[in-house]
């Protein structure tokens, strides 16, 4: 493993459609595309995370012993830090994209969820002011 991807996090998605799924994070989001293995899979960075979107041919999609299926979609999420949350929704309401909620506060920060074209959820959050 080279030394760049072991100071990485790495977060696997199931995709439907992997083009789109790499449009979505590339143009809306700021990704960048490392490696793309369309229609399967492709790898996608944003400062040390690395995005990889499994499509139905690539081996993690494959069907598990027990018969389950890996699927797209869950409440699992990516984590996006933004230094400004309202501009971000407003920036990217204006992008034609819609979200889950509106913009919460709770502990620490505030956040709204937003999925992505295959039911992959991502969370933006700006952290409170200390």
């Amino acid at each position: 493993m080279s030394e760049v991807h072991e100071k990485q996090v790495g977060v696997r998605y199931i995709s439907d459609d992997v083009p789109k799924a790499i449009e979505f994070y590339s143009k809306h989001l700021g990704f960048t595309v490392e490696i793309s293995a369309v229609p399967a899979f492709a790898s996608l960075i944003k400062g040390n995370l690395r995005l990889l979107l499994s499509g139905a041919k690539s081996p993690a999609a494959r069907p598990l012993p027990d018969g389950r299926t890996p699927a797209p979609g869950g409440w699992n999420r990516i984590h996006l830090v933004v230094s400004d949350i309202a501009a971000e929704v407003e920036r990217l309401r204006a992008e034609g994209l819609t979200f889950l909620n509106e913009i919460t506060t709770g502990p620490g920060g505030k956040q709204i969820l937003l999925e992505d074209p295959n039911g992959n959820l991502v969370e933006l959050f700006e952290y409170e002011a200390m």
